[in-house]
């Protein structure tokens, strides 16, 4: 017999599936003995009251030996001699899209401008070492682009777009842990998902796809509004940069700071419209305090419960201000992509087991705050906050940082807390040089937060500047109904770098339905 329960159970009952047994036999009346396994489908954290419980949702397999798999498996057929199709980009959104070709019968051409994820977690560790950025690898370039390396968060609201379990079971095929098909907040962990990204990579290639690595897309090939392909410049070979050509229609996956090809757009007069961002701080707190918050108890998490999470928002003078991207137990890390740039993000691995916890605090900028009626005045906004940062930062990758109390208080903070932040941090007045209409928003959100959460406004707090690449500051114009560019045919802009996404779960869902729709286009334009 398989039989289904719903469960309301203390952590440590929820801790393994041993206890769980124990408890369904206990509380359900059943032969602990006859339990041959039990599978938990649904989990979520209770913490709203001093008792925390954990909601359960399971499968017990009663005098049955489990023939299911734990996850749905997705076939994929051998595409070697199909139509092409150029994907440009290799994060989230270009993966799977690449995959969703190749389940349509389509063959993906991958171009990343960035390295394969072995490469690039090289040029990853000089940062701290050297303080110096290569501009095409780095925490937002290279194979699973800027969600390679931010936790592997993979929780959305984005739910009406597409199938959300569809995009777990292909990461779980690709061997990432079963455990996210049952979290309410799953995660994979910057240290697991490098080698799922280089699995989803091996799947493309077995089917007969390719993966250009270091090819940076520099112009589309176009026959009046027709898209043909796409230039690309290769700089892997040890004799300098080579032009190549691509041809077939063209799903862009290029992220949110590929602000090369949003000038190159603009030069173009591609159509693009100009979009709303939101731009703060890295706030980091040690993760004992936020643990001791969340789970109403002076001892923290305990042996049997992860490290916290939170989320606030709150509206201050007529704007949004909100967590973001919340790391629990994880790191901050320097994720800027080109010179004189400080940029913060943050990241986590899977037992999210540091000292630390940190998310961004970022206030809503809209079109109409900023200046003048340049398409790209939003990217120039973010720039300039970068190069200010760096600035403040020694003109390194020292990012300047400021005690939380302290910057709401516009006190100077004549030192710092410990910080995972490896380049090392600098005292800076932020109340003082950062823009007036995220400061002031900032110190009134932090109040409110303070007060919703006792000890959470804290000078054990850390504010690091700057977190600025929270969503792509322009969208790329394109239909509705069929994903396609507006005015250019066999152009099909994809997920957050594109403006239609704003995470890895979303992105991947955005790509496959634009390979959804490109299987329409070729299909109709044989």
């Amino acid at each position: 017999m398989i039989q289904e329960y719903q469960l309301r159970v203390m952590p440590q009952v929820a801790f393994n599936e041993q206890n769980i047994k124990e408890y369904l036999a206990k509380e359900k009346g059943l032969d602990a003995r006859t339990i041959n396994h039990v599978r938990t489908l649904k989990r979520s954290i209770d913490a709203r009251h001093r008792d925390i419980f954990v909601n359960l949702k399971v499968r017990a397999y009663i005098n049955e030996v489990p023939h299911d798999e734990a996850f749905v498996k997705t076939e994929y057929p051998d595409v070697s001699s199909a139509p092409r199709v150029i994907v440009v980009g290799a994060g989230p959104g270009g993966l799977f899209a690449a995959l969703r070709l190749i389940e349509l019968g389509l063959r993906p051409i991958v171009l990343e401008r960035g390295k394969n994820v072995s490469e690039r977690n090289k040029d990853l560790s000089l940062i701290s070492k050297t303080h110096k950025i290569n501009p095409e690898s780095n925490y937002c370039f290279g194979e699973g682009g800027a969600g390679a390396n931010s936790d592997g968060k993979l929780y959305t609201r984005s739910k009406k777009r597409g199938s959300v379990d569809k995009i777990l079971n292909v990461f779980c095929q690709h061997g990432a842990s079963t455990s996210i098909l049952a979290d309410a907040h799953p995660h994979i962990g910057t240290d697991k998902l490098p080698k799922v990204i280089e699995n989803m990579r091996n799947t493309i290639l077995a089917c007969g796809g390719e993966v250009h690595f270091q090819t940076k897309m520099t112009s589309l090939i176009l026959n009046g509004d027709k898209v043909l392909g796409v230039v690309a410049e290769s700089t892997h070979e040890s004799n300098g940069p080579t032009e190549q050509t691509f041809h077939g229609p063209v799903i862009l996956a290029t992220g949110h700071s590929a602000r090369d090809v949003y000038r190159y757009f603009a030069e173009a007069q591609i159509e693009m419209e100009t979009k709303g961002i939101a731009v703060g701080v890295r706030l980091e707190h040690p993760s004992e305090l936020i643990d001791q918050i969340q789970y109403h108890n002076k001892n923290g998490r305990g042996k049997y419960l992860p490290a916290a999470e939170y989320s606030f928002v709150a509206q201050a003078q007529g704007r949004g201000v909100y967590s973001f991207c919340m790391c629990p137990g994880g790191f901050v890390i320097p994720a800027a992509t080109g010179p004189e740039q400080i940029v913060t993000n943050g990241m986590s691995t899977a037992n999210r087991g540091s000292k630390w916890s940190n998310s961004g605090m970022v206030v809503q900028i809209n079109p109409e705050d900023i200046e003048g009626d340049e398409l790209l005045r939003m990217m120039t906004f973010q720039e300039r906050v970068e190069r200010d940062t760096w600035q403040q930062g020694n003109m390194r990758q020292t990012a300047p940082a400021q005690r939380m109390a302290d910057f709401v208080n516009n006190r100077l903070s004549y030192d710092l807390p410990p910080s995972s932040y490896s380049p090392g941090l600098i005292s800076s007045p932020l109340h003082f040089w950062l823009p007036t209409l995220i400061t002031s928003r900032l110190q009134e959100a932090f109040k409110v937060f303070g007060r919703q959460a006792h000890g959470f406004l804290t000078n054990e707090a850390t504010m690091i500047a700057s977190e600025t690449r929270t969503s792509s500051p322009v969208r790329i114009l394109r239909n509705r109904e069929t994903f396609m560019h507006t005015r250019l045919q066999g152009l099909f802009p994809c997920g957050e770098g594109a403006g239609y996404a704003g995470g890895i779960v979303s992105a991947g869902i955005d790509g496959e339905k634009c390979a959804e729709m490109v299987k329409e286009y070729v299909g109709s334009s044989l």
